[in-house]
């Protein structure tokens, strides 16, 4: 005999574990400080299906796309743990500035991703402020992003991040590192600290060792504020330099460190020779690889070591370049050149 189906539990999709409300409401919060990262070239507000983007074109000749993607990776987990949300997107915007900055180009606009399992608006709301701060600091502006809820992949609290830019280069402005010579010298730019790179390790070495709360003298900050540092953007310095005799290439310092990432600028029959003690690691540095005993070799592959940006120099522009970049207030050093 089958059952009535009034006798049927019902299920609605707020109980399955999306409320479409929520979502909205968190749209309707955003949409003034989103819209305050838009400028001429943005021809609709969120919402839609789609980003509107008129770029100018005014002063380009022959014009490229740039794009890249990325995430804020296991630094989310250091978030969770101070239940500070409003760094994060900020770490992104800034990544993915940096990852097209390098190759010439100017960034236009950002899109970002973000999943949770359940959306507590003061989360999405800090998150979102993030990015819009850093778009804004970054002149990009903020098109659109997807809000996605799903309870059964991930845990309460719990949530991922992604974003993907838009840039533009003129075809004869490219840095691709073709123009990298034998005897160039490398110029770092420091970093603040890990960045965005390298937390599997680092979370496994500092949370073995220290609460997220403890205060640490060598960082003169807890270990969750000295995790939460907020990636920089290299952008106003690499738009000062890029054009100037004698730069002929950028490498941003993320996953790979020095080495992994500086390598993509240069042709297959140069080396890098690195002298890795001409500066001064910042401590956060330090404090890993010893309460980690971690090996000198998985700290260079790993992490940024305090270098966040490295320029490729003809040598006799050498000095011009470093006066322009200390005038960024940076304590830029040569720390190697191309074999």
């Amino acid at each position: 005999m089958s059952k009535d189906p009034s006798d049927k539990k019902q299920f609605t999709y707020k109980e399955a574990g999306v409320d479409i409300e929520a979502g909205e409401q968190l749209v309707d919060s955003i949409k003034s400080m989103v819209k305050d990262t838009h400028n001429d070239s943005v021809l609709a507000d969120i919402g839609g299906f789609g980003g509107l983007f008129k770029p100018n074109l005014e002063n380009i000749n022959r014009p490229v796309l740039v794009s890249s993607v990325d995430g804020v990776g296991t630094k989310l987990i250091a978030a969770f743990k101070t239940e500070r949300y409003d760094t994060v997107g900020q770490d992104l915007v800034n990544h993915c500035v940096n990852d097209i900055a390098v190759s010439g180009a100017e960034p236009l606009f950002f899109l970002d991703y973000f999943s949770t399992g359940k959306l507590h608006q003061k989360v999405g709301y800090d998150v979102v402020k993030g990015f819009s701060k850093a778009c804004k600091e970054n002149g990009v502006a903020l098109v659109g992003g997807e809000t996605a809820e799903m309870p059964d992949i991930y845990q309460e609290g719990e949530f991922d991040l992604a974003g993907a830019i838009v840039g533009m280069v003129d075809q004869d402005k490219i840095l691709d590192g073709s123009g990298v010579r034998e005897g160039d010298l490398l110029i770092g730019v420091p970093s603040n600290g890990l960045h965005t790179n390298g937390y599997t390790l680092a979370r496994k070495v500092l949370f073995s060792n220290y609460e997220v709360d403890t205060f640490v003298d060598e960082f003169d900050r807890t270990v969750g504020e000295e995790m939460l540092r907020i990636h920089r953007s290299y952008l106003p310095l690499i738009r000062n330099t890029r054009e100037m005799e004698g730069v002929r290439g950028f490498s941003h310092i993320t996953g790979g460190g020095i080495l992994g990432n500086t390598r993509r600028i240069i042709n297959e029959d140069q080396s890098l020779e690195i002298n890795w003690n001409v500066w001064d690691r910042p401590a956060v540095f330090k404090v890993i690889q010893r309460e980690g005993n971690v090996p000198e070799e998985d700290m260079r592959a790993t992490f940024n070591l305090g270098i966040g940006l490295v320029v490729a120099v003809d040598p006799e522009q050498k000095e011009k370049v470093l006066k322009e970049i200390k005038a960024f207030d940076e304590e830029a050093l040569t720390i190697g050149k191309i074999k």
